[in-house]
């Protein structure tokens, strides 16, 4: 079966019930019209038997044979409507049952009063920034919290909708279909910024979207001396994923002077976002060994200092001098 967005399905559940629902009302109002114009007074007596007499009960018939075939027609077109669209519906709610490997996973988080994403490789963005952005024609699975009141996610153009509630997490799906600029808002009264609760929601064509992904997920680091320099040599830079073991990439990588250029290195090949440790070791004594933690989530710039020791020393025996 061929995957469907929610918006197709609904538009086509709304197209089916306009046409059944226009074909049934032309039907009865036809028939309306004929037994109107059929039993109209033309002031004149008719021979007719079936003609009703002004007073009198109605009589004869065919054993209620039009209301059985009326309402046996009706049961059948009644039935088979709610079968078929309660059958749309719960793939609405499920999503294709052929889970594309191409499919992405967003954390949608919510508070007052902004909304917060987190990609399934790390990249987090949020609506004080870029908002969400995702890839045309892709199904995009979302799992939907919040961290203080109930609020609701959605975005009504994808006709997409999903209670973000604090403790619970609320599964759903979309597919869009064209590149374009959407928003997100709040569906839930949830306080005094709740009408300014909303999201930039950006559909990218694919090769644009891997585009944007990858400058997510690059990471520059900058070396300078106390003189804001570039250092360009007597140092080894380790970085590595806090949680390397659990990834089938491995997420860690050892450079030296000869991987920077004029102090600074630019990694794009990591693929998972998170928090990285880094260490940066003299080789020569020159400088104190670093350890820092980097939280990369998205675009990162990091620059360290890299601090001679003697240096120090000699600024307070140069101060010591100057007071004798």
């Amino acid at each position: 079966m061929q995957v469907q967005t929610r918006v197709e399905v609904f538009e086509m559940i709304f197209l089916v019930f306009l046409a059944l629902g226009t074909l049934v009302g032309a039907v009865v109002i036809a028939y309306t019209l004929y037994n109107a114009y059929k039993y109209r007074d033309e002031g004149e007596p008719s021979d007719d038997d079936d003609v009703p007499t002004l007073g009198e009960l109605p009589t004869g018939g065919t054993g209620g044979k039009k209301l059985f075939v009326s309402f046996g027609l009706s049961a059948i077109i009644v039935i088979s409507l709610v079968v078929w669209t309660y059958g749309w519906l719960l793939y609405v709610e499920d999503g294709p049952q052929e889970a594309p490997e191409d499919a992405i996973e967003v954390d949608v988080e919510g508070w007052a009063f902004d909304w917060g994403f987190t990609y399934d490789n790390g990249v987090e963005t949020n609506s004080l920034g870029e908002g969400m952005v995702v890839p045309a024609d892709r199904p995009v699975w979302i799992e939907v919290t919040a961290t203080d009141v109930w609020h609701t996610f959605g975005i009504s153009e994808l006709k997409v909708k999903a209670d973000a509630i604090p403790g619970e997490v609320e599964e759903t799906w979309f597919i869009a279909e064209e590149p374009g600029d959407y928003t997100a808002e709040c569906f839930e009264l949830c306080g005094p910024g709740h009408t300014d609760m909303d999201s930039d929601v950006t559909v990218l064509p694919q090769d644009e979207f891997d585009q944007w992904m990858d400058e997510q997920l690059t990471l520059t680091i900058t070396l300078v001396d106390g003189e804001e320099e570039p250092v360009t040599d007597g140092f080894e830079l380790s970085i590595e994923h806090q949680e390397n073991a659990e990834f089938e990439q491995d997420l860690s990588a050892t450079l030296g002077p000869e991987d920077f250029e004029d102090g600074t290195v630019e990694l794009g090949d990591f693929e998972q976002g998170g928090t990285y440790d880094v260490t940066i070791t003299p080789t020569d004594d020159e400088f104190e060994e670093i350890e820092d933690t980097i939280d990369f989530t998205g675009p990162t710039d990091e620059t360290y200092e890299l601090e001679d020791p003697d240096a120090e020393d000699d600024d307070d025996n140069d101060d010591g001098g100057d007071d004798e």
